[in-house]
């Protein structure tokens, strides 16, 4: 993938947000357990970031997914990914089935004011009983004349507590199941019988305002739904693709941080005389992750250009996923070790990223997930064998 000017220019006007106005905050935003939604969104929006791929006519760039790669990639450098999860929550989870499946006045209602940050989206997709497992999805959308009434509830959903509104995974039909009964539905958070019930308390992504959501007796019109009724199970499985991309893009930066910071500090850190650099071990490991993440990021962008292309990427996409993901399992715990006691203290980053970057290999779809998907891809999961 081939970055051309104007890649580089998104990605420098990315980093200067980030340096001036976000990266100073986090440390006070992560003490607070919540950070400020509506102000961050406005402060993309306003520089073209939160609708880099929409169409131009709901106030989008309408630039190919590169660009929104190179996007996610440049929030990695975000040094607490409870912020550029809900970044993308925003840009790359709620709005693609209501870009492409959404009636025009359903657009003009929620996509064009979130591109625009005037509102704070979220994705209901995830339950307590499934996470994973999509297809176990039990809140159920009942229609009842002009109206859906739904009931259920949501777990570990981003963006939950100050978001505006949310794109809700429901079945719709006690036929077709799994796959074949559940729609998309968007449900504004401020109607009558939505009930945030708490902010939930996470080892990482501390200042991400996540929540478990209730929904009882919830009445939305039946316009709230996007696309067709029992197609939710497809547009999502779509969405997905491109959600862990961007959870593999933004990761690779942050394992990437975790070298560059150890490497600092270990050019510094003297042990016997010499700098823990100068032994052949700590020199040789840092060689070794920094070939590691590129590697990973090769696979991504090859994805990523496949995507670009018009081809499916569910193999690819889901393997770049798991090799990530394995990634923020081995790179910042590898690098932890460098530092020592200091990895443990809380004024350093390395044990926020050590934290952090550890959702890479459940959030998005568990490494084991894409395992499965990878394997009926190649055609060698059980039932799915050439006898």
């Amino acid at each position: 993938m081939l970055f051309s000017q104007e890649h580089i220019a998104l990605k420098d006007t990315v980093s200067r947000i980030i340096d001036e106005h976000i990266n100073p905050n986090v440390d006070s935003w992560e003490e607070e357990g919540i950070f400020p939604a509506h102000d961050v969104m406005k402060l993309m929006a306003d520089a073209g970031l939160l609708g880099i791929g929409k169409p131009v006519q709901y106030g989008g760039l309408d630039l190919d997914f590169s660009y929104e790669m190179v996007f996610a990639e440049a929030l990695g450098s975000i040094r607490a990914n409870g912020v550029s999860t809900a970044i993308g929550v925003q840009t790359t989870m709620c709005t693609p089935a209501l870009t492409n499946y959404g009636s025009e006045e359903l657009k003009q209602e929620f996509l064009v004011p979130t591109i625009a940050g005037e509102m704070v989206g979220c994705i209901g997709v995830s339950e307590e009983a499934a996470g994973s497992d999509v297809a176990n999805t039990r809140t159920y959308a009942k229609r009842d004349g002009d109206d859906y009434v739904i009931n259920g509830s949501k777990m570990w959903i981003t963006n939950g507590v100050q978001g505006d509104w949310i794109c809700l995974l429901v079945n719709t039909s006690e036929e077709g199941g799994p796959h074949r009964n559940k729609s998309l539905i968007i449900v504004p958070l401020k109607t009558r019988g939505v009930t945030v019930a708490r902010k939930l308390d996470k080892m990482a992504l501390r200042c991400s305002d996540t929540a478990q959501i209730f929904f009882d007796d919830v009445r939305v019109p039946v316009r709230n739904l996007i696309g067709e009724e029992n197609m939710g199970f497809t547009y999502q499985m779509r969405q997905f693709q491109e959600e862990r991309m961007y959870v593999a893009a933004r990761a690779l930066r942050g394992c990437e941080m975790a070298i560059e910071d150890t490497i600092e500090y270990t050019s510094q850190r003297k042990v016997f005389g010499d700098t823990l650099l100068d032994k052949q071990v700590v020199y040789h490991k840092m060689a070794e992750l920094q070939t590691l993440v590129e590697s990973a990021r090769s696979l991504l962008y090859r994805s990523i250009e496949e995507y670009i292309n018009g081809n499916d990427v569910t193999k690819l996409a889901s393997m770049t996923k798991y090799l990530v993901g394995t990634l923020c399992n081995k790179v910042p715990s590898e690098c932890l070790q460098y530092w020592g006691g200091q990895g443990f203290m809380s004024e350093n980053w390395i044990s926020r990223g050590y934290r952090d970057l550890r959702l890479s290999s459940v959030g998005g779809g568990a490494n084991e997930i894409m395992l499965e998907i990878v394997a009926k891809q190649m055609g060698i999961f059980p039932g799915k064998r050439k006898k």
